[in-house]
């Protein structure tokens, strides 16, 4: 799984750390810089040469660009993933492209990991080769039938070679939290395969929406980023109790930090 960056259980943007121009240009860079990220990473994935610690490598160049334009993180819990001997499912709020960016440096070299993506990132060619070398499970969101049956068989397929795998049960990105619109796919996932659950809040809009196009949007570094890692959750039953609460986990959080839960 390679090398550990943040061996601690949470990690802080250091004070004092030195920051990039800020200016109507940051995301510009930012952009340039990430595409440059994933260029190299796709052309590793296409010679098949991608591996895991790759990954969580890349991640942490995002990471660190991202700090580089004064975006504050804060990440705790990390130390829950050791809790666990062996794969997991981690069920998690989603709401930028920050957290796909960056929750692989802390959680691939603890865990072997996948996400569940939507087809239309297959589309984009360098990104798609290192989603095929992560071994992603690509969903296409037309039939929810269909997709719950990929999702139930791929997603055992990979536990079943010790892969953990990443699940946004929202769907889409939103800076709020609504837990009527959180399904509990992931909770199935780890009932029919019998591993844990490992919850993740988290608040990313410091990296927002654009208007227009999702993946454009401003950064305001004023929002600290924070990532927290819940206890694992073992499902018995039918499983209603522990999706019940994890949305109330993320919840809790959520309205902690400021975010409009309802």
């Amino acid at each position: 799984m390679g090398e550990i960056f943040f061996p601690g259980d949470s990690y802080d943007t250091p004070d004092g750390r030195k920051k990039f121009w800020q200016s109507l240009f940051s995301y510009t860079w930012l952009m340039l810089y990430s595409r440059k990220i994933v260029k190299d990473s796709g052309m590793r994935a296409k010679a098949g040469n991608y591996t895991g610690e790759d990954w969580s490598r890349a991640s942490f160049y995002s990471l660190q660009s991202m700090e580089a334009l004064g975006i504050r993180l804060h990440v705790r819990g990390m130390d829950n993933m050791d809790k666990v001997d062996g794969p997991c499912v981690f069920v998690s709020n989603h709401m930028s492209t920050m957290e796909t960016a960056i929750l692989p440096v802390f959680i691939q070299p603890r865990k072997d990991a996948t996400f569940v993506v939507k087809e239309s990132l297959m589309h984009y060619h360098w990104f798609k080769w290192i989603l095929m070398a992560r071994q992603a499970i690509v969903i296409r969101r037309e039939n929810p039938r269909e997709d719950f049956t990929v999702m139930m068989n791929e997603g055992m397929a990979r536990i079943a070679k010790g892969m953990s795998v990443v699940v946004f049960p929202q769907g889409t990105r939103q800076t709020g939290f609504d837990a009527s619109g959180f399904n509990s796919i992931g909770v199935k996932l780890a009932k029919k395969a019998g591993v844990p659950v490992i919850p993740i809040a988290l608040r990313t809009d410091t990296l927002s929406m654009g208007k227009i196009v999702k993946d454009l949007g401003r950064i305001r570094p004023e929002i600290p980023a924070r990532f927290l890692f819940g206890e694992p959750v073992y499902v018995s039953g039918n499983g209603k109790a522990e999706h019940a609460g994890i949305c109330e986990f993320i919840a809790d959080n959520l309205r902690t930090w400021g975010v409009p839960v309802t």
